[in-house]
């Protein structure tokens, strides 16, 4: 099996996180100059790995090899939330490349085929899995034409600045890849807290998300009396509790729910509020908590409008993501690897945010591997994980790579 150099693992690691680093943490969001810099840094290591690279017409870091037969793609994404920690994402990038040199340097897979990536904006700042929806095929004219940041910058803006209108745009290229793996931080703390090194992931949540909008009557806080008032932010509260009231009752053993935006106008004192806004987000990885979730917001938000006095609005704030399962035949490739590298100190697990694998599975067999988060934090600048978690994972991950490609070689046509 191939043997991973644990050095140039963890130098690369430390040199990408140094391009848009910001104390312990990295500011590299889709198409920034820090990550436009990042992504000439990584096409340059793809090929002194001996890969084809390019960067693609919106961003995706492609390295492809030479090598003939079947190919596994490897890899994840390297933006970051707008102020995030140094692994999300970055890990599965570098433990792409790290595969790649791997598999080379030994006499008995050094024949095999593995393409990485670097996927474009899958924290969101145009569009969620952005690349990933473009290398498959699913990004319409219309979704790039809505596609929008929170400071107003189209994402036509944004490719025309990142140098990138009129460049071509890779697509995946049919019969060639066995499947896709991604790597990943686990960004919770189960891993951590059982003692266990290595996640082989089962599925991702689907997700879902609602926006209400609160209308009342703005008014003075001093000369409106308690009786009279239609206080918008009053009824927000009043949701959101009941909501945490009632959720838990259909919610499954990892049912979980964020209400993490609200808006209030005109936000002041004195004034008792005639606006407000709440957003609602709802994960699980089975459809049935979800619908159950939608009936109850539709009755609590039928009764408080039956009451009069605050009329309150909720519609979809996005495009529901559906729980997808991954690959079962790549899942064990995954877990027979960790067992031999930390026998008893794995698990199947599902994982609670999204990837790009979730899209990637819906046109190629997908798998991901996680390694601990210390503390489970992420989407923070304390994200980290130990070294020797980071050195075993990318282990684990050659080891299956290895496997998942000699199968597929050998038997051309059959799901390895």
């Amino acid at each position: 099996m191939p043997h991973i150099d644990p050095e140039r693992l963890l130098s690369d690691l430390r040199d990408l996180r140094s391009i848009g680093a910001q104390g312990k943490g990295v500011v590299r969001p889709a198409f920034s100059p820090k990550d436009m810099e990042a992504r000439g840094w990584l096409k340059g290591r793809y090929e002194e790995a001996g890969l084809d690279a390019t960067i693609d017409g919106v961003g995706n870091v492609i390295g492809r090899s030479r090598n003939p037969g079947k190919a596994l793609l490897v890899g994840s994404h390297s933006d970051t939330q707008p102020t995030g920690g140094w692994l999300d994402g970055a890990l599965g990038v570098i433990y792409g490349l790290e595969v790649v040199r791997a598999l080379a340097a030994d006499d008995a897979t050094c024949h095999l085929a593995v393409d990485a990536v670097s996927f474009q904006d899958e924290e969101s700042r145009f569009m969620g899995c952005l690349g990933s929806r473009s290398l498959t095929g699913t990004l319409s004219q219309e979704m790039e034409q809505r596609a929008v940041d929170h400071r107003g910058v189209t994402l036509a803006e944004a490719l025309r600045e990142a140098g990138l209108a009129g460049v071509p745009r890779q697509r995946l290229a049919p019969g060639r890849y066995a499947g896709f793996v991604e790597a990943h931080i686990e960004q919770g703390p189960d891993l951590e807290d059982s003692g266990r090194k290595i996640g082989v992931v089962s599925s991702i949540v689907g997700l879902r998300g609602i926006r209400f909008a609160f209308r009342g009557q703005q008014n003075h806080a001093g000369t409106t009396m308690m009786a009279r008032r239609r206080d918008a932010a009053s009824a927000l509260y009043e949701l959101a509790h009941r909501i945490n009231q009632e959720f838990p009752q259909a919610a499954g053993e990892r049912t979980v729910w964020t209400m993490g935006r609200l808006r209030i106008e005109p936000n002041a004192p004195s004034i008792v509020p005639g606006y407000a806004e709440l957003d609602l987000q709802f994960r699980d990885a089975s459809e049935a908590p979800l619908d159950a979730f939608e009936k109850i917001v539709a009755r609590l938000v039928a009764d408080m409008n039956a009451r009069g006095g605050v009329s309150i609005e909720a519609v979809p704030s996005r495009t529901p993501i559906p729980p997808t399962r991954m690959d079962a035949g790549l899942q064990e490739h995954i877990a027979r690897a960790a067992e031999r590298h930390a026998p008893g100190r794995w698990q199947h697990m599902p994982s609670g945010a999204f990837h790009d694998a979730g899209y990637v599975s819906a046109s190629l067999p997908s798998a991901m591997l996680f390694i601990p988060s210390i503390g489970g934090i992420s989407h923070d600048f304390a994200e980290d994980s130990r070294d020797e978690d980071i050195v075993l994972g990318c282990q684990v991950l050659a080891d299956a790579v290895a496997s998942i490609l000699a199968a597929a070689n050998a038997a051309p046509g059959r799901n390895p």
